[in-house]
C-alpha cells in the first residue's frame, strides 16, 4: 500500500527530477512550458546536459529530495532506478517505459519486480505519458499537452495515453486542472489518484476513464470521500466485454451483463456515467459551473422553430423534462415579445427582435425567472472568416447581460461542436454560463448531472463483500441445485409465501393430493432437478379435475419420477422476476423485473448491487416500465407491491444471512391486488402450508417457482407428510 502523504507531494511537487535521456529532456520542455518554477533535476551520467538543464550522475548526487521523479529509461533499467528513488524518500515516481505486463509473462514478472522496488512510494505507471497539474504547473510529462494554466478546473484521469492527449487538446473551454494517464496502473488506480486529488479545493469535478473497473471497493472509498467533498464524479467506462461471464441457469443472470452491472454499480456509488468522450467532456464542463443538478429540467430560447425542435427531441430522448413556463415567466415574455409569439418551452422568440440587443436581453431575463435546473440559449456563431457574426455575438450579449440581472444557471448551446469559439467558451465559463457544443451531448451531460446529484441524495450502504472479502471458502463442489420443493419450504421458513403443496411419486397419488388440495392445481417435475421445466415440457398448469391431474402426471412420467402438485394461484394482477446472484467483481445483485413466461422477451428490468433497503426495491420497481401497470393503470385493479416489497426483501435478507446463495430466481412472484382498506392480512400458515409458528404478514406476493442453487446443508426439508395419503 502506497503512503498517503508521499502521494500528496507527487501530486503538488515542489521539485521535479527526470531520469533518461531524450524522453526525459522532452518532459523538461514541457514543465518549462507550462510555467513550472520549482528546481528541476536531470539525471543522466552518460550526458552533461539535458534540454539546457546539468546532468546529475545519480539519484544519490542530487542535491536535495525531490517530490516527484520521472523514471524515462527502458523498461529493463525501471526497477533499480525506482527501487532507489523509493529509498531517497521521493514522494513519488512516474515510469514511462512500456514492455511489462502489457506485453507477455516475461513482462509481467518484470512489473511485480518493478512494484516490489516502489514499495510504499506511490508509483503511476508503468506504461503511461504521466501527469500533469495546471493549477500549479507541473508537468512530468514526455509528450505534445493542449492544456493551459487555469485557477480552478476539472481533473480528468484516463488508462489511456492517447485519449489524455486527446483531452488535452479540446477546444470547448473545459477547464483541465489536473491530467493524468495510468497506464498499467501496477500499484495505484484511477481510484486511488483521484482520492489525493481531493485535497485540493480547487478540483470542482473529476473524470474517470475507465478501461478496467479495478476495485470496486477502492472505488466505493472515492465516492464517499467526494461526497464528503461536494466534488461530483463522471465516468467514462469503456471495455465492459472483457469482464468475466459466469456460467448461469437463471433466466435473470441473462440480465446480468458487464454494462448493466456497471451502471448499477455507479449508480449505487452516485458516480455520473457518459458513454462517449464528447458527452464526458461536456458533463465535466457542466459540473465545473453548475454542479450537481438537482433534477433534469431545462428551459430554452432560440430563434428558429427547428433549433427548438432538435432541442425537445434530444432532452426527450436523454430523458429530460423541459417544464411548462409559469405563470409569471411567460407574461413576462409575453411582454417583451409580443402577441405575435407563442410562448413555451421550448421557446422560439422567432425573428422579430433579432439584432435587438437590448430587445433580446429583456427576453432573456424573463426566461432566466422560469425556475428550470438550466436555462440554454441554443445558439451557433458563425466561422470569422466567411461571414460577419457581430449580430451573433449580440444575442450572445444580450444573454450574458441578462444572466447578470437574473444569475440563474445557464448555458449556451450549440447545435453543432464546432460552433463555438474556444475564446468564446473560455469567456462564458468565466461568467458562469456554460458552453454545451451539440444538443444531444448537451442534453445526455444535462442528465448525467442530475442523476449524479439524485443518487448521492440516497444515503449510501456499503457494498456487500465479495468471496475474497468476506473469507467465505464454498466451494462449486458444495453446491446444489436444490429441488423445487426444498427451495419453497426453505424460502417459506423465512416469511415467503408460497402456494400449498405435496410432493408424489404416481398419478394416483398426485389427484388424491389434488383432490385434497382443492382445483385448479399446477403439476410440476421436481426430479430429475432441472432449471425452466417449462422449456422441457415439465409444468402443466390449470388442471380442473382428478382425471386431468392423472392424465398429466401420466405425460409428465417421459421427463421425471417426482412431482409438485400444488394450488394454483389465479387471482394475480401482475407477475415479477426476482433474480440474485454472486459475482466475483461486484458481488450480490439483485435483478427485478417482468416476470413469467415473457421475462426475456420483455427485458424490462433494474439491476441493484446489495446490501438494499426496502426503498431501494420500491424505487427500482417504480423504475420499471411495468410500474403503470402495478399501479392500476387504466382501471387496472392495483397490485399489492407493498407485499411485494417485503418478499424481495425476505429472499434478499435470507440469502444475505445464509452466504452460500450463488443463484436464486423467483418467477413468477405473483402479485394479488393490493388490499382494500379495513382488510387485514393472513397468517403465514395458512397460505404456505407448512407446520410454523403463525406470523401475521401480508398475503399479496406468492413465489410459484424457485429455482435455487446453494450449499446442500443450508436448505430445509419438508416432513409435513400430506393428510389422507397412505
Amino acid at each position: 500500500m502506497f503512503d498517503h502523504r508521499r502521494l500528496r507531494r507527487c501530486l503538488k511537487p515542489a521539485s521535479i527530477a527526470v531520469i533518461g535521456g531524450t524522453t526525459a529532456a522532452k518532459a523538461i520542455e514541457q514543465t518549462r512550458g507550462i510555467g513550472f518554477d520549482g528546481p528541476v533535476w536531470a539525471v543522466n551520467p552518460g550526458r552533461n546536459t539535458l534540454a539546457g538543464v546539468p546532468c546529475y550522475p545519480s539519484i544519490s548526487d542530487l542535491p536535495a529530495t525531490p517530490d516527484a521523479a520521472l523514471v524515462a529509461v527502458p523498461a529493463e533499467a525501471s526497477p533499480a532506478v525506482v527501487r532507489e528513488l523509493a529509498a531517497a524518500g521521493v514522494g513519488g515516481a512516474i515510469c514511462h517505459a512500456s514492455g511489462f505486463a502489457e506485453d507477455n509473462a516475461a513482462g509481467a514478472e518484470l512489473q511485480d519486480e518493478l512494484v516490489a522496488a516502489a514499495g510504499d512510494m506511490p508509483l503511476i505507471g508503468p506504461n503511461c505519458i504521466g501527469i500533469i497539474d495546471y493549477l500549479d504547473g507541473a508537468a512530468l510529462w514526455p509528450d505534445e499537452n493542449g492544456g493551459r494554466r487555469v485557477e480552478s478546473g476539472v481533473a480528468v484521469i484516463t488508462q489511456s495515453g492517447n485519449i489524455a492527449q486527446n483531452i488535452s487538446m479540446q477546444r470547448r473551454g473545459m477547464p483541465l486542472a489536473f491530467l493524468a494517464t495510468l497506464g498499467n496502473s501496477a500499484a495505484m488506480s484511477g481510484a486511488d489518484l483521484a482520492s489525493g486529488l481531493l485535497d485540493d479545493s480547487r478540483i470542482t469535478a473529476i473524470g474517470l476513464h475507465l478501461e478496467a473497473l479495478g476495485d470496486v471497493y477502492a472505488l466505493e472509498a472515492l465516492a464517499a470521500k467526494a461526497r464528503e467533498a461536494n466534488v461530483p464524479i463522471v465516468a467514462l467506462k469503456s471495455g465492459t466485454s472483457a469482464l468475466g461471464e459466469q456460467a448461469n441457469l437463471s433466466h435473470t443472470n441473462s440480465f446480468g451483463s458487464p454494462e448493466v452491472l456497471v451502471d448499477a454499480l455507479f449508480t449505487r456509488l452516485g458516480i455520473g456515467r457518459a458513454h462517449d468522450l464528447p458527452t464526458f467532456v461536456e458533463t465535466l464542463s457542466l459540473l465545473h459551473v453548475h454542479g450537481a443538478l438537482r433534477a433534469p429540467t431545462v428551459t430554452s430560447a432560440s430563434c428558429s422553430g427547428g433549433e427548438a425542435a432538435l432541442l425537445a427531441d434530444a432532452a426527450e430522448a436523454a430523458g429530460v423534462e423541459m417544464p411548462e413556463l409559469p405563470a409569471a415567466a411567460a407574461a413576462g415574455l409575453r411582454e417583451a415579445l409580443g402577441p405575435r409569439i407563442h410562448v413555451r418551452n421550448p421557446l422560439d422568440y422567432q425573428t422579430y427582435i433579432w439584432g435587438d440587443v437590448p430587445a433580446q436581453q429583456k427576453c432573456f431575463s424573463q426566461l432566466l425567472t422560469a425556475g428550470s435546473q438550466l436555462h440554454l440559449l441554443a445558439l451557433d456563431i458563425p466561422r470569422h472568416d466567411r461571414a460577419d457574426r457581430s449580430i451573433w455575438m449580440g444575442t450572445l450579449e444580450a444573454f450574458v447581460g441578462a444572466h447578470a440581472e437574473q444569475p440563474a444557471p445557464a448555458g449556451v448551446v450549440t447545435s453543432m461542436s464546432e460552433n463555438l469559439p474556444e475564446d468564446v467558451a473560455i469567456d462564458l465559463i468565466g461568467r458562469g454560463i456554460v458552453p454545451l457544443h451539440g444538443v444531444r451531448e448537451a442534453m445526455a451531460a444535462i442528465r448525467i448531472a442530475a442523476d449524479i446529484s439524485a443518487a448521492r441524495a440516497v444515503p449510501p450502504l456499503p457494498l456487500a463483500p465479495t468471496a475474497d472479502r468476506s473469507g467465505q471458502t464454498t466451494r462449486a463442489g458444495d453446491l446444489v441445485l436444490a429441488d423445487e420443493d426444498s427451495a419453497k419450504t426453505t424460502l417459506s421458513a423465512h416469511k415467503l409465501s408460497v402456494p400449498v403443496g405435496h410432493v408424489v411419486s404416481t398419478p394416483l397419488e398426485a389427484a388424491a393430493a389434488a383432490g385434497q388440495l382443492g382445483f385448479p392445481v399446477v403439476a410440476k417435475v421436481i426430479e430429475p432437478v432441472m432449471a425452466h421445466k417449462s422449456d422441457r415440457g415439465g409444468v402443466r398448469i390449470g388442471l380442473m379435475s382428478e382425471d386431468e391431474v392423472i392424465e398429466a402426471v401420466d405425460a409428465l412420467e417421459s421427463v421425471g419420477t417426482r412431482f409438485l402438485i400444488e394450488q394454483m394461484v389465479s387471482d394475480g394482477v401482475a407477475e415479477l422476476v426476482v433474480g440474485l446472484r454472486t459475482d466475483p467483481t461486484f458481488g450480490s445483485i439483485l435483478t427485478l423485473g417482468v416476470g413469467g413466461t415473457l421475462v426475456e422477451v420483455v427485458r424490462d428490468f433494474a439491476t441493484l448491487l446489495l446490501p438494499v433497503r426496502r426503498e431501494d426495491i420500491l424505487r427500482a420497481l417504480r423504475s420499471l416500465k411495468l410500474w403503470p401497470v402495478l399501479d392500476g393503470a387504466r382501471g387496472r385493479a392495483r397490485a399489492d407491491v407493498g407485499a411485494a416489497v417485503e418478499a424481495i426483501t425476505a429472499i434478499v435478507d435470507w440469502a444475505m444471512a445464509d452466504g452460500t446463495v450463488t443463484e436464486l430466481e423467483v418467477n413468477p412472484l405473483i402479485l394479488r391486488r393490493a388490499p382494500s382498506s379495513g382488510e387485514t392480512a393472513v397468517e403465514c400458515d395458512q397460505m404456505i402450508g407448512h407446520e410454523l409458528e403463525a406470523v401475521e404478514i401480508r398475503q399479496g406476493a406468492v413465489a410459484v417457482d424457485v429455482l435455487l442453487r446453494c450449499a446442500a446443508e443450508s436448505l430445509t426439508r419438508s416432513n409435513t407428510p400430506m393428510k389422507g395419503l397412505k
